[in-house]
């Protein structure tokens, strides 16, 4: 079966799913993002213009946020309905007593990134050597720093890994302070083009496994609210087949009209949306519908937090996800 086929099928059975709601009363979610708006969000936004939500019958408020792990602490509080975060973070959450759990994953490829001068000769962690890394104390790279330079035979002697605030972490890569950016490509290669062009050392390449963005909700969230988060996944899968499917403009113009006062660049939040895209599938998950996690995947991560010392034991996959709601 070809992709087109099987975009063309995704997107129907997303349309037959959403049918059938219209008319019922809509059901109310609040859905927090990560950040301030960025390609990622592109799925909202374009579900919003297009009216899949209200096809779905849903009143979705779509939340800018401060941050994977603030959105996650909210979600587990009780204060919104969904987060939109890094998936990578639920398993030290979960450890540490949250319940929240992912229940569609959409960039399921690991997409953390160093960047580096696109002309400079780094390639690999081993060139990190005598170099300089900043990065944020939040990000989600703070528990694997250690795994990642010892895959490279060096640690934090060889390598000088500076942690500053979040507003400050652009400001210190494109003043050329730092020989390396750590974040994640999708949002930060895009942004460094014109400051400061730049290439990226994937962290994948030395077996890091860290799922990236897509949904999280409590479990009971889940229980109780499941009809409406299926319809939620729902456009969800319809707006990313649809951007996938050469649509991506139409994401890039739905999140300029979704947040007109962010001053928002059309050329970045594209190339954005195309990384996010090209980082969807895992060899575990390609063929699979948009939105759902591999087993396989989950377990490498968590063996693998193990071994970076972030998780004082393996915890249960099943605590972390679920393909329950993924048409």
């Amino acid at each position: 079966m070809t992709r087109s086929s099987i975009l063309r099928r995704t997107l129907l059975a997303a349309a037959a799913t959403l049918a059938p709601f219209a008319a019922l009363a809509q059901d109310k979610l609040t859905v927090r993002m990560d950040f301030a708006p960025w390609g990622i969000q592109a799925g909202m936004h374009l579900a919003e213009v297009k009216g899949w939500f209200k096809e779905a019958n849903l009143a979705v408020e779509v939340q800018d946020g401060r941050g994977s792990g603030n959105t996650l602490q909210l979600v587990n509080a009780g204060q919104v309905d969904v987060g939109q975060i890094q998936l990578g973070l639920l398993a030290q959450a979960r450890e540490n007593g949250a319940t929240v759990k992912s229940f569609a994953g959409f960039d399921r490829r690991t997409d953390l990134v160093v960047l580096v001068d696109r002309e400079s000769t780094i390639r690999k962690v081993e060139d990190f050597k005598g170099k300089t890394l900043v990065v944020f104390a939040a990000s989600p790279w703070a528990p694997l720093i250690d795994l990642y330079l010892k895959k490279g035979g060096l640690d934090r002697s060889t390598v000088n890994v500076t942690f500053v605030d979040p507003a400050a972490l652009w400001g210190t890569y494109t003043a050329k302070r730092a020989d390396g950016l750590m974040s994640t490509i999708g949002s930060a290669l895009p942004v460094a083009e014109k400051p400061r062009p730049s290439h990226p050392v994937l962290a994948e390449d030395v077996g890091i496994a860290f799922p990236s963005y897509g949904l999280i909700a409590t479990e009971a969230t889940l229980k109780s609210k499941a009809d409406a988060l299926k319809r939620l996944v729902a456009t969800q899968q319809r707006a990313w087949a649809h951007m996938r499917d050469g649509g991506i403009e139409d994401g890039v113009q739905a999140m300029l009209k979704q947040r007109p006062d962010a001053r928002l660049d059309p050329v970045v939040q594209r190339e954005q949306i195309r990384l996010t895209i090209e980082f969807f599938d895992t060899p575990a998950t390609k063929g699979k519908p948009i939105g759902w996690q591999a087993e396989e995947d989950w377990k490498k991560h968590v063996d693998m937090m193990v071994q970076a010392g972030a998780l004082k034991a393996a915890v249960k996959t099943s605590d972390l996800y679920t393909n329950d709601l993924i048409q």
